[in-house]
């Protein structure tokens, strides 16, 4: 896993550049918010492969437990994929609903990530 950091309107964001999965679960995103909350970074960038994909199965409550620790550590997360295959109503609905706020936002490129977690 690697970071890649951008610096936008003086917000820190780390981009995540990873092959595989990196959250698959709580004790991973954990660990993740809390190495970058210590290096004092304002927002993440993820990509939808580097999250498990039980993660988008809303009634394990996996999204709700690591997206609530993003919260709690005030980092804002852009999640960067194609989310044109889950057609639940729950995760659509979910989807939705986090992009009208600010702190968790579903994108489809990196321009639009690195605009939603920077204004």
């Amino acid at each position: 896993m690697d970071i890649t950091i951008h610096t936008v309107n003086e917000y820190k964001i780390a981009e995540v550049i990873a092959e595989g999965v990196v959250i698959a679960s709580l004790e991973d995103a954990v660990d993740l918010v809390g190495n970058l909350y210590y290096d004092s970074f304002d927002a993440v960038i993820l990509y939808q492969k580097n999250l498990t994909p039980s993660f988008f199965d809303l009634k394990n409550k996996l999204a709700g437990d690591i997206l609530q620790k993003f919260s709690n550590y005030r980092l804002r997360l852009a999640i960067i994929g194609n989310f044109d295959a889950y057609t639940s109503t729950s995760i659509t609905d979910f989807i939705y609903e986090s992009n009208k706020g600010r702190q968790i936002n579903f994108v489809d490129t990196l321009s639009k990530a690195l605009q939603v977690v920077s204004t």
